[in-house]
């Protein structure tokens, strides 16, 4: 059983939110909060799994409240609930320390799908768009991507090999994709990828994009 917060502003959002977990059989809703403030002490105290935070809230905001709820070290995984119009947000709240985010507008399943997936450790945002995201949004990363490969104590502990995946998650590929550039099985891909993210730190794919960027391993196109 999945264990989920919601936050949202909206009353009639929670309510849609709440009868969507409370049909389904492997998720249940623990509580809910209409502001980050109020999210962030009761997440603390319950430690769901995974939390559905919006963006746009009074006080303190979605990607202010995902920030003090992963410093405070707890277990619970983020999922920013985003519109179009607010895409912007959803940059800070991935470097934040959120696990993915997903539009509002989606399909109930799609959403089901994104919990279950970070529930498990995942991360829900689709490489190719994950690559559109931080492309856009790459000069928050830093104010100088042009100059020099940072050196950082996480990438001397990679392999060669270790090291050529990374740069090839930071470019949003598959793991097919991947495999096929490095001319590697998907089996073997996976378990490099499983290691660069022990080795670098990082929760999941979208972290590891991140941190290609921060070092400047990867360009904005």
């Amino acid at each position: 059983m999945i264990s989920v917060f919601v936050v949202d502003a909206q009353p009639l959002q929670r309510f849609g939110f709440r009868m969507l977990l409370e049909s389904t059989p492997d998720t249940e809703i623990v509580g809910e909060a209409e502001n980050g403030a109020e999210a962030v002490r009761r997440i603390t105290e319950l430690r769901p799994d995974v939390v559905l935070m919006d963006i746009r809230m009074p006080g303190v905001d979605g990607i202010e409240a995902t920030r003090r709820i992963v410093a405070a070290g707890g277990r619970s995984r983020i999922l920013v609930l985003t519109t179009f119009d607010v895409e912007r947000y959803a940059f800070a709240a991935l470097r934040a320390g959120a696990s993915g985010f997903l539009l509002k507008d989606i399909r109930p399943e799609e959403l089901l799908a994104g919990i279950r997936a970070v529930a498990a450790g995942d991360a829900v945002i689709a490489p190719a768009l994950t690559r559109r995201l931080l492309d856009a949004f790459a000069d928050r990363l830093d104010d100088d991507l042009c100059g020099p490969a940072r050196e950082d104590p996480r990438l001397n502990c990679l392999t060669g090999r270790e090291r050529e995946v990374l740069v090839a998650i930071g470019h949003g590929l598959t793991n097919g994709e991947i495999a096929q550039q490095l001319t590697l099985s998907e089996s073997t891909v996976k378990t490099h990828v499983g290691r660069v993210l022990a080795k670098i730190g990082a929760r999941d794919r979208i972290q590891a994009v991140i941190l290609a960027y921060d070092l400047r391993l990867i360009r904005p196109v």
